[in-house]
C-alpha cells in the first residue's frame, strides 16, 4: 500500500513538473486576442523546394517586335483612324493619304498595319504632308517581351539554355510569371560585377511594358519532398530560430518551437529538424507573438510591440484620454509591494507536501492498529 501511495504521488509530481516546460513555451490568447493580432496559420508541408537566386531586371521589347508604318507615295493625310496608345491588328486600316498624282478626284492610298501591336509613336496628323521617307507610326508587338537581367558574374554558370526564372513586376502587383533564359546580353558591368542575361516572357494581356522594373528569382536547383514553411513564420536570429505551432489540444494556444533551418529560398524556408508534416505554423502574427512573455502571454505587450502604440489588456486600442490617464494615474502599476501571486505549481507542491506529511504521521498508528488486531 505504501508503494502504491508513493507511486501515485510520484506520477502526479512528474506530471506537474512537466507542465512548466510546456507553459514556458506557450502563448495563450482568447478569441479576441487572436483576432486583434491577426493570427493566421498554415500547415508545414513536404513538397518541391526550389533554390533561387534573386536578381533585378527590366522589361524590353524583342528585336523582332518593332514595325514602322510609312507611305510609298507623297501626298497629304486625309484621315487618321488609329492613334498613339491603340492596339492594332495586322492589315487593319490606320491612315488614308491623298496622293499628289493628278486625278479628279486625286487617288487615295490606304495605309494598313504591317503587324499586330501597340502604337507607341504617331506622326500622322490630319492634313499633314506625307513623304516616302517619313515614318508615320511606330508599332510594337508586345505578345512576347524580354527581361534584361543583371546577373552577378559568380552566378553566371547557372545561365544554361532553358533555365526558368520566376518574375514579379512590382507595378503590376504580386502575381508571378515564368520566363525562360534565351541568351546572354552583349555587355557586362565590371564595376557592378554583373553580366546581362535575356529571358523571354509571354505577355498575353499586353500589360507588361518596356521600361518596367522586374524582380527575378532564378531557379538554381529543385528538390522534391522537402519540409518547408513560409518565410514569415520563421522568427529569431541565426543562433536561435523558432516558429509558433498551433497547440493540438488547447484552443487559441501557440507553442514556441525551436527549429533547424536548411536553405532559405524566396518565400519558403527549409526545416531540417523541429517540425513534422502537418504541423500548423503561425504565418501572419508570428512576429507579434514573439514578443509575448513566457507562460500565459500578455496580449497587451504583444500588440504594443507589434503596432507601436498602447493597447488595453483585451487587445483593443486605447483612446488618447485613456493613454493620458494611464500615464498620470498608473504610478502603482507594475509594483507588487511584496505580495507576489502564487503560481499553480507552487500551490500544487505545497498541497502534495502537506498530504505526504499527514500520511507519514498516520502510518505508524495504522500499522500499530493492525499489529494489535
Amino acid at each position: 500500500m505504501k508503494f502504491a501511495i508513493f507511486l501515485s504521488l510520484l506520477t502526479a509530481s512528474a506530471m506537474a513538473a512537466d507542465k512548466p516546460a510546456r507553459n514556458e513555451t506557450s502563448v495563450v490568447l482568447d478569441a479576441t486576442g487572436v483576432k486583434n493580432l491577426g493570427v493566421e496559420t498554415t500547415a508545414a508541408e513536404e513538397a518541391a523546394f526550389e533554390r533561387t537566386v534573386f536578381v533585378l531586371g527590366e522589361i524590353e521589347h524583342t528585336c523582332e517586335s518593332h514595325a514602322v508604318l510609312s507611305s510609298r507615295v507623297a501626298g497629304r493625310i486625309v484621315e487618321v483612324l488609329q492613334h498613339e496608345g491603340d492596339f492594332v491588328k495586322k492589315g487593319e486600316l490606320l491612315v488614308r493619304v491623298e496622293s499628289r498624282q493628278p486625278g479628279d478626284p486625286p487617288p487615295v492610298i490606304e495605309l494598313k498595319a504591317p503587324a499586330d501591336g501597340l502604337v507607341i509613336r504617331s506622326e500622322a496628323h490630319l492634313g499633314a504632308p506625307v513623304e516616302p521617307d517619313k515614318e508615320l507610326m511606330e508599332i510594337l508587338d508586345l505578345s512576347t517581351v524580354w527581361v534584361n537581367a543583371k546577373v552577378p558574374q559568380h552566378q553566371a554558370s547557372l545561365l544554361a539554355e532553358g533555365l526558368a526564372a520566376k518574375i514579379r513586376v512590382p507595378a503590376l502587383g504580386p502575381d508571378e510569371h515564368v520566363a525562360t533564359f534565351v541568351r546572354l546580353g552583349v555587355g557586362s558591368d565590371p564595376a557592378a560585377g554583373s553580366v546581362e542575361a535575356v529571358f523571354e516572357l509571354p505577355n498575353p494581356g499586353n500589360k507588361l511594358r518596356p521600361g518596367m522594373r522586374a524582380e527575378l528569382s532564378l531557379i538554381a536547383s529543385k528538390r522534391d519532398g522537402v519540409l518547408s514553411v513560409p518565410r514569415e513564420s520563421l522568427q529569431g536570429d541565426r543562433s536561435n530560430r523558432f516558429v509558433f505551432i498551433k497547440d493540438y489540444e488547447l484552443e487559441n494556444t501557440f507553442v514556441r518551437t525551436q527549429v533547424s533551418v536548411g536553405e532559405i529560398s524566396g518565400e519558403r524556408v527549409e526545416i531540417t529538424a523541429g517540425l513534422f508534416p502537418g504541423d500548423e505554423v503561425v504565418t501572419r502574427g508570428a512576429y507579434a507573438l514573439s514578443f509575448a512573455g513566457k507562460g500565459s502571454a500578455s496580449l497587451k505587450e504583444a500588440l504594443d510591440a507589434a503596432h507601436g502604440h498602447p493597447h488595453k489588456e483585451d487587445g483593443t486600442e486605447m483612446s488618447a484620454e485613456e493613454v493620458a490617464a494611464a500615464a498620470n494615474g498608473g504610478g502603482d502599476d507594475g509594483h507588487d509591494h511584496g505580495h507576489g501571486a502564487t503560481s499553480p505549481l507552487t500551490l500544487f507542491l505545497a498541497i502534495t507536501c502537506g498530504v505526504l506529511f499527514v500520511l507519514l504521521l498516520a502510518l505508524p498508528f495504522f500499522f500499530r492498529g493492525r499489529a494489535k488486531a
